[in-house]
């Protein structure tokens, strides 16, 4: 059986070597890195525990660990904190940006073997938890590395440790319920329900018994008890998405519930008591709403403790490689198709495209190319923007200077040509009026590839 593997992270060459023996003594692979750099640099190794000292030159231990949470849940050590200036407002801090424990130095090494193996086993039983459910990470893994993306994961990184409520804005299709859910993975509920409510889906009539549920006879129709969500959520999490679009009346009721974290069931005469953390989303303006009376202003600032704005795909046009890429992998695989790849063709059209379905409408593309394409290279002629959707160009705003427009034009035109001649370079010379060999070395110097000849 193979060894688990810790690493021990301080600044003190005696505590390293010190903590590293005593954790090999009793049968623990361990590494050791001086700095929160180093750590970070070492976390490719496949660790499933870190002892991180707090006071690191460079970053240090907090940010350290804060950056440690931004790695998805799945393939996330867990992490010690140790400090020889402890403090009750230092402990409280790390608990919340993630830690398992907090150690005060001068270590006992019995404390601290005690400690690994209680962390080592509550990582253990969380990731059994993780799997039974289906979360393995990668399935709410945000992706993107554009700034406002890392500026994302960073700052769920930051808050998924806390009860805090959240409030998520962002237009349709750009993947509210996707963070929704990662913040629940990443979170000390992540072994609880994870609750989804559409509120813009449910008729208004039918809303106050999705949420809060109702009695027989409650009501024409109602035949038999039924649970509402927020007692289903209960110990977890509750994501109420699409709130702005929940009716006055559902609201007032919502309010109360975040107030007192108690509910009357329809028809019932005792309220019951629930623990849930609850995560919203909206794709409106909600102060508009507040200020037209449909959005009560009190609701709104319940729930919007702690904001996230997902950014549309048109402002991070560097994600949609990730986002390509990531679902081709994903339907080659459930369609038992053979791996595809893009054409950088393919790449730039994508980027020229605004996306007002945003990473949905991306998402939704790829599946259609992936069923209805069987050619293994994508280029930009195999993928089904309508033109009257496409972009019109900006010249201007897509090249710096004169001579990457002339080539940028000479590189289309000459594709044009090698597809019109089904990619014989021959007689795609004789077209343009040029030498065979002047022609391959306009198309090499234009990145015109000999894959990108032939449909």
């Amino acid at each position: 059986m193979r060894a688990r593997r810790i690493l021990v992270v301080d600044d003190e060459p005696g505590i390293r070597q010190s903590l590293s023996g005593a954790l090999e003594d009793e049968g623990y692979d361990t590494a050791s890195a001086e700095s929160g750099e180093a750590c970070l640099a070492a976390l490719p190794g496949g660790f499933e525990l870190i002892l991180l000292d707090v006071w690191l030159p460079g970053i240090d231990g907090m940010e350290t660990l804060a950056r440690i949470q931004e790695i998805p849940f799945a393939e996330r050590p867990v992490v010690v904190m140790i400090s020889g200036h402890g403090s009750i407002e230092a402990a409280v801090k790390a608990t919340k940006l993630g830690a398992f424990d907090f150690l005060e130095k001068p270590l006992s090494l019995n404390k601290v073997s005690v400690v690994v193996k209680n962390a080592l086993d509550h990582l253990q039983l969380s990731l059994e938890n993780s799997r039974l459910k289906g979360d393995t990470g990668s399935r709410h893994r945000i992706i993107g590395e554009s700034v406002s993306m890392k500026a994302l994961r960073q700052q769920m990184g930051l808050m998924a440790g806390t009860n805090g409520r959240v409030l998520i804005f962002g237009e349709s299709g750009v993947g509210k319920e996707l963070v929704a859910h990662a913040l629940h993975a990443m979170s000390p509920r992540a072994a609880e329900p994870f609750v989804e409510v559409n509120c813009a889906a449910i008729p208004e009539e039918l809303i106050e018994s999705e949420l809060f549920g109702h009695l027989k006879g409650s009501f024409p129709g109602a035949l038999d008890d039924k649970t509402g969500k927020f007692r289903k959520a209960d110990g977890g999490s509750l994501f109420l998405d699409e709130v702005g679009d929940m009716s006055l009346r559902t609201q007032a009721k919502v309010l109360r519930v975040l107030e007192e974290q108690r509910f009357e069931p329809v028809g019932a005469a005792e309220s019951a008591q629930v623990d849930v953390r609850v995560i919203a989303s909206t794709n409106k303006n909600l102060d508009d709403e507040i200020e037209r009376g449909n959005f009560r202003e009190d609701l709104f600032y319940r729930l919007n403790v702690i904001p996230f704005f997902v950014p549309p795909l048109r402002e991070r046009l560097e994600d949609i490689p990730l986002l390509a890429d990531h679902f081709l992998r994903e339907f080659t695989t459930a369609y038992g198709r053979k791996p595809k790849e893009l054409t950088p063709e393919a790449y730039a059209l994508l980027a020229e495209y605004r996306w007002p379905g945003n990473v949905r409408e991306l998402k939704n593309l790829i599946e259609r190319i992936v069923i209805m394409n069987p050619q293994v290279r994508v280029d930009a002629r195999h993928i089904p923007l309508h033109p009257s959707r496409r972009p019109p160009e900006r010249t201007a705003e897509r090249f710096g200077s004169l001579q990457e427009v002339r080539e940028a034009a000479e590189r289309e035109y000459i594709l044009k040509k090698l597809e019109e001649t089904s990619g014989n370079v021959t007689r795609t010379a004789e077209i343009l009026g040029l030498e065979r060999s002047h022609l391959y070395r306009k198309m090499k110097a234009l990145g015109i590839g000999p894959k990108e000849q032939t449909p």
